[in-house]
């Protein structure tokens, strides 16, 4: 037997399982495809998170597509973070290419052009289904490490929550969170110092100041209502396939806060809301963070311990979350460790530091006899990678350098009348879309204010007009006691006596 023949025979027994897959596409021996040597990922371990890397241009992004538009085929819902707006052509078929045709020929698999249903998203102004959350919905412990604030400063947070629970004062924005700090030390400061403590301005101030830094970065735009359901994520069409929904995040790239907040809360919201699935054969929901180092480059060490938490807990639910990024070192070794599908693109070798990083992440991957891994990683052309999934027991796949096969649907953006379209026939943007800001905390607090100082100004009136009747009162005992009585007067006038004495004399 020649050493391609053991090779497609090691392929092949290591891409063998009984339940559903996906076909990446065919494994390359010596820079050459080996047809139908095909590289399989089982569903059953697609829970299990996953990491596609490369340099620029090698084609990561071709391969997020290629996923999600296999899993959308076998009915399980994506969700996209696209950072570069390159991923709504999901939505329309591939208009075919005669270089396609020829790798698929090489592969051997029949290409299919086939469009998706899919979702438009946005965190910001763009387009698309309004992602929001209230910040009730966070809680002060999620809250306070998004805000990378001190633990007295997350005490105070934890007593505001409080407080507002206590007295029915609903917390849906950032404009109420910041009215209840500011009353908490001004017209409320005696009423929570009694039952919570005091609360120092000094805390409050600097809390009010990484609330001004979040709400610079859009956040004001996604605290609010009406909150999204993540239940809406995981929708099927009348098809059977799994809706692709598709965040817009094209401007958020300046706004790594916002992106991590928004990360975070959905990540925990999932958590909280999907039940357990046990081994259940297939995921419910796959979410790709394309430039995930957005997220790890600007997180604190309470924020990355919370995301590592998540990443450990939630596959749990049936939940896979795979990280796109240029180099593998961008994520943190603890996340980095939970992952089971690795696609790894070409790196470059331009510097001492990236031959370095270069033998480091090919350390990461299962031995081979067929490949040197280092070598491998720097002569990967366009739409190649090296790659390892894990088995239905959890064992690693074959190490693959592979030929991946080519997006199905359109590998462009969708055209402005095609958006339009498509955005005008979506269900959620009926749901989601509609400005509400009903009566919370700012506007309780406020009328609350707004009486207090009415009663405070009924008083204040009160006390002054006693004070001036009081003093007209004084004003009047005082001319009575002085005034002389008009008999008297005459009676003790000089003039009278004198005329008295002179009648006297006479008489005398």
């Amino acid at each position: 037997m020649s050493r391609k023949d053991e090779f497609f025979d090691y392929i092949n027994n290591g891409n063998t399982f009984k339940g559903e897959y996906i076909t990446m596409g065919a494994a390359m021996l010596n820079g050459e495809t080996v047809t139908n040597a095909h590289v399989k990922v089982p569903l059953k371990t697609m829970n299990r998170h996953g990491l596609i890397a490369g340099a620029t241009g090698t084609g990561k992004t071709k391969t997020l597509q290629v996923i999600a538009e296999n899993l959308s085929e076998k009915g399980i819902p994506v969700l996209l973070m696209d950072i570069k707006g390159d991923l709504s052509g999901i939505a329309q078929p591939s208009p075919g290419h005669p270089k396609i045709d020829e790798r698929h020929e090489k592969i051997g698999l029949p290409f299919n052009a086939k469009k998706f249903p899919v979702e438009i998203m946005s965190l910001s102004e763009q387009n698309g289904v309004r992602l929001r959350a209230t910040v009730s919905e966070f809680g002060p412990i999620l809250l306070s490490r998004i805000l990378d604030v001190t633990e007295t400063q997350a005490g105070i947070i934890a007593v505001i929550f409080k407080y507002c629970d206590d007295n029915k004062l609903p917390l849906l924005d950032l404009k109420d969170f910041k009215k209840v700090l500011q009353y908490a030390t001004g017209e409320g400061k005696k009423e929570i110092a009694e039952l919570y403590g005091r609360i120092s301005t000094s805390s409050t101030g600097a809390i009010l100041r990484k609330i001004v830094e979040l709400e610079q970065q859009g956040a004001d735009l996604f605290f609010g209502e009406t909150s999204f359901d993540v239940e809406d994520l995981v929708r099927v069409d009348e098809n059977g396939m799994g809706y692709i929904n598709i965040i817009r995040l094209t401007d958020i790239q300046d706004k790594p806060k916002l992106f991590s907040t928004f990360m975070l809360s959905l990540l925990a919201e999932i958590y909280e809301t999907f039940p357990e699935q046990g081994d259940s054969g297939r995921p419910e929901l796959i979410l790709f963070i394309d430039e995930a180092h957005l997220i790890f480059n600007e997180a604190s060490k309470a924020l990355l311990s919370q995301i590592e938490s998540i990443v450990k807990l939630i596959r749990s639910k049936g939940i896979g979350l795979y990280f796109v990024t240029q180099n593998p070192t961008d994520v943190p070794e603890a996340v980095l460790s939970q992952l089971g599908l690795k696609v790894q693109h070409a790196l470059r070798a331009f510097t001492a530091k990236d031959r370095k990083a270069i033998k480091l992440t090919a350390q990461n991957y299962p031995d081979t006899d067929y490949y040197d891994t280092a070598e491998v990683l720097t002569s990967l052309g366009i739409g190649e990678a090296l790659i390892s999934a894990l088995d239905e027991k959890g064992r690693p796949t074959p190490l693959a350098a592979t030929m991946l096969r080519a997006p199905m649907s359109r590998m462009d953006i969708l055209t402005d009348s095609e958006l339009k379209d498509l955005l005008s026939k979506s269900k959620l943007i009926k749901k989601y879309n509609e400005d509400i800001d009903r009566e919370s905390a700012y506007e309780l607090l406020d009328k609350k204010i707004k009486k207090a100082e009415e009663v405070k100004a009924k008083e204040e009136e009160r006390v002054a007009k006693e004070k001036e009747e009081k003093k007209r009162s004084r004003s009047s005992s005082r001319r009575r006691s002085t005034a002389m009585n008009p008999v008297v007067k005459v009676l003790t006038s000089a003039t009278f006596i004198r005329s008295v004495f002179g009648i006297l004399k006479k008489v005398i």
